[in-house]
Parts: structure tokens; sequence; C-alpha cells
């Protein structure tokens, strides 16, 4: 039995996009639905889950209904605002993965899902991932300093940049690399940061970014 606490009635977002733990996720959110849901997230102080679509839209069409992947993130708001036309601008930070244990659609048509929460990353383990791990932060650190020396107001990523930290650097790397969404959410869904690291030690050597 599973000692991780379970989420009853979490609401869900799904995105043709993938959220990480510590990920920043800017949204414009115009549909009713989900202007309910941020805030109500934000009156409780309460997440939303983010999860890929695995089928459907965005948009709400009631003969499409969206079908979320299984594995998902929490996200909390941490800046909100309001548009000249009324649209919802609201800038959200991943916290935890969760799987799904069921979902159902509201009369508005917004998911609601059981949710488990997951374990953090396991730890590095073993000097080959300790290895590629220092690589793929010196990469790291060179594009955050490209980017701060450019244009520092697009940097994708949050302050503290932890990195020594393997998890934080395989999931920012996994962000940003130009990864296929369906191997992102493979990315997101790895339980462990060795794994990770080797993922996209392996993505960067193929494509000569190391």
């Amino acid at each position: 039995m599973s000692l991780d606490p379970v989420l009853a009635d979490l609401p869900l977002f799904p995105l043709h996009t993938v959220l990480f733990p510590d990920g920043m996720l800017p949204l414009k959110i115009f549909e009713a639905r989900y202007l309910d849901m941020a805030r109500g997230c934000l009156r409780e102080k309460t997440p939303f889950g983010v999860c890929m679509l695995k089928s459907g839209g965005e948009v709400a069409h009631p003969d499409e209904p969206s079908v979320p992947e299984t594995i998902g993130c929490l996200a909390d708001i941490e800046q909100c605002d309001v548009d000249e036309f009324g649209m919802l601008l609201i800038r959200a930070r991943g916290t935890r993965r969760f799987r799904l244990l069921s979902h159902r659609a509201e009369p508005d048509g917004l998911l609601v899902g059981m949710a488990e929460m997951l374990p953090a990353d396991q730890p590095l383990e073993g000097p080959d991932h300790l290895a590629q791990f220092g690589a793929c932060a010196e990469v790291l650190e060179r594009i955050i300093a490209t980017i701060q020396e450019r244009d520092p107001d697009s940097l994708p990523f949050a302050e503290p940049f932890r990195l020594d930290d393997p998890a934080w650097v395989s999931n920012r790397l996994s962000e940003v690399l130009p990864i296929a969404l369906r191997a992102r959410q493979t990315l997101m869904e790895m339980t462990d940061a060795g794994s990770r690291i080797e993922a996209v030690h392996h993505y960067m050597q193929q494509h000569q970014l190391l």
C-alpha cells in the first residue's frame, strides 16, 4: 500500500506540453472552466494537475473528449494577471509528479482526477552517471549564461539555479532541448535522475551538443 498521499478531486489541465517539477508554465486562460479552476486554486491555495494530452484538444469539444496521459505534474500558481481582453495570464510552477488512478469530466467539461503522488527522483549512483551529470551541468550552465546575455527576460527557468542537483539539471535540459513531445513525456515519467541524465546526455552526444 502506497505511503504517498492521494488527491481525490484534482482539477486537471490537459495540454500539448509536458510540465516537469520546478518547471515554469505560462498560461493564457480564456475558457470558462479553466477560469473557474484558476480562481478556485488561487482562493484555496491549491494546485492543479498538468497532463500531456494523449488525444483530444486543449479547447473543449463535445464530440472530441480530452484524454490525458496517466503521469502528470502538479502546478502551483505563482503569478496572476488579467490582460485588456479579460484573459487570465498566469505563471505556474511544477512541484510533484503524480499518477492518475481515475478521472472524470464535470458538467462544465473540466477534468477532475484521483491522483497518487509519486516519490522524488532516486539519487544519482555510479561513476558513469556522475560523469554524465558533470557534462550535462556544464551544458546547462552555458545555456543559461547565453540566454541571460541575449535576453534575460526570456529565461525559461526560475531561480535558484541548482546546477549541483541531478534532478533539477536533467529536468531543465529535458525542457529546453528540442526533444519530441512524446520523448519529453517519457523523460518526465522516469523515476530516477540517473536514467534521465543518461538519456539527455545520449541525446546531446548524438546531436553534437557536448
